[in-house]
């Protein structure tokens, strides 16, 4: 499988403080709701920190099945993370839901190929400023935007015949 996520926290030298952060915003949100952070939060928790992909609600049940943690924790825990605005979804190629951890992240798009599934991140500086002008020009306040461009991969793109065939 193709590493997939890109851009993290620059002020780091690797993920173990990001994770330290994230990990305490989320203490901390679940504190506002009289809630704690339990083992089996934990662990979905450690699950999207040392993931290499975005992953969905089933990938994360069938990582973690094996410790006991039922569809119904991952679901709570996953509403969770998302009203704690430290993950988003981006919709894959099947319509299904794939997350990924958003804390101190720069803004980024989403380049899902619909043959394999993989998810490219990609940023668009350019894209960003034209959006921008064209707002302005037009009086629109932008409170958030994501773009998912769905196409298909280096690797599933047909391949031009060889010369001479």
């Amino acid at each position: 499988m193709k590493k997939e996520l890109s851009y993290f926290p620059k002020r780091d030298a690797g993920r173990r403080n990001y994770a330290e952060r994230v990990r305490q915003v989320f203490q901390d949100y679940l504190a506002l709701k009289d809630l704690r952070l339990t083992k089996q939060r934990e662990k979905i928790l450690d699950v999207f920190l040392s993931a290499e992909r975005h992953l969905s609600q089933d990938d994360v049940y069938r990582l973690l099945k094996k410790d006991g943690l039922g569809r119904v924790t991952v679901y709570r825990t996953l509403k969770l993370l998302e009203e704690s605005r430290l993950a988003e979804g981006v919709t894959s190629s099947s319509g299904e839901t794939r997350f990924e951890i958003q804390l101190e992240r720069p803004h980024h798009d989403h380049l899902i190929c619909v043959q394999c599934g993989y998810i490219k991140e990609i940023r668009w500086p350019e894209i960003e400023k034209i959006q921008k002008q064209v707002c302005r020009k037009l009086g629109f306040s932008i409170l958030y935007h994501r773009h998912e461009l769905f196409g298909r991969c280096k690797d599933c793109s047909p391949k031009p015949p060889a010369a001479g065939s």
